[in-house]
């Protein structure tokens, strides 16, 4: 296997609301929040309308675009044998993903991310993590790390206790291991422990430039090539409108963004970077011909509603 993706795996519920639903629901536009009551979860999307279902996920999302590329990828994650969790199962299945994970009943049902698409095309996600949640160890299949030449991790996953022993065993399987930070309140929650990972531990680290700024508590960007080249590990910040950047030692690359796009939904925009990128890096592409292939994979999604092409 080329790619192994290892991430929570989650059910994309996908609604367009207005700016004044994520206004009352105290959410925070463009960002992430943790429901830790399946109640709150089902009051939330009580009044809406649901466009479509995806089996989603941060990594799960770019392994079905590595996949797409005709990568031989498969995904670790944990599911119940519900309704839900079937929908997932078969949804990575239908995309050629080999899913490695047997789902039995669990105390806590399939995780559920609700992701509200606002006019401007923002996408602002609220996740029920359920048992994806619970990831641990035993689910970690040590066999398929080791038979892959790239793992990738995703920050949402990190967290204290049975889940971080799960990454822990995934990153030291791993013959190279890669990592998307996620979002810029993961990074805030587990600053020295995402440090540490990126300085010592991650071979390939995707982050956004504001996720990198705070990691590193940067004053500018120049703060973060710094970085980047004492690290010595290959780094790769998407920058919104102004395009993207990796650095690898010394060699720094950049490239800008495709212009008069028809933006639609920002959802999945960095996943599918990080499988253009991750596409050209296992097919021994050069830095300037990776950036550019996930520079294509990112515009080809935005113009779509939901994290697939």
């Amino acid at each position: 296997m080329e790619i192994l993706g290892i991430g929570n795996a989650i059910v994309d519920v996908i609604c367009k609301v207005d700016d004044k639903f994520i206004s009352q629901n105290d959410l925070s536009k463009g960002n992430m929040k943790l429901i830790f009551e399946e109640n709150e979860f089902r009051k939330l999307l009580t009044n809406l309308k649901i466009e479509k279902t995806i089996s989603g996920g941060s990594v799960a999302n770019s392994i079905v675009g590595l996949s797409q590329l005709g990568n031989k990828v498969g995904f670790i994650g944990k599911i119940s044998d519900d309704e839900f969790g079937e929908k997932y199962e078969d949804g990575l299945k239908k995309e050629n993903v080999q899913y490695i994970y047997f789902k039995k009943k669990e105390k806590l049902p399939t995780g559920t991310c609700l992701i509200l698409i606002t006019p401007d095309s923002e996408r602002t996600m609220c996740t029920y993590l359920g048992t994806a949640g619970m990831i641990n160890e035993e689910n970690i299949n040590a066999d398929a790390i080791k038979s892959s030449k790239i793992t990738f991790l995703e920050g949402y996953l990190w967290d204290e206790g049975e889940p971080k022993k799960a990454f822990d065993k995934a990153i030291n399987n791993s013959n190279k291991s890669a990592m998307s930070l996620s979002d810029k309140f993961c990074v805030d929650r587990h600053k020295p422990h995402f440090l540490e990972l990126v300085k010592k531990k991650l071979d390939i680290t995707f982050a956004n430039e504001e996720e990198i700024m705070s990691l590193i508590n940067a004053k500018n960007f120049n703060e973060v090539i710094n970085f980047g080249k004492q690290i010595k590990k290959l780094l790769i910040i998407t920058r919104g409108a102004k395009g993207a950047i990796s650095i690898d030692e010394n060699n720094v690359c950049e490239i800008g963004v495709k212009k008069k796009l028809n933006i639609v939904d920002l959802t999945g925009a960095g996943d599918l970077f990080a499988a253009g990128y991750l596409h050209g890096h296992i097919n021994n592409f050069s830095q300037q011909e990776c950036l550019e292939k996930g520079t294509e994979m990112s515009s080809k999604i935005i113009q779509k509603i939901g994290a697939r092409i």
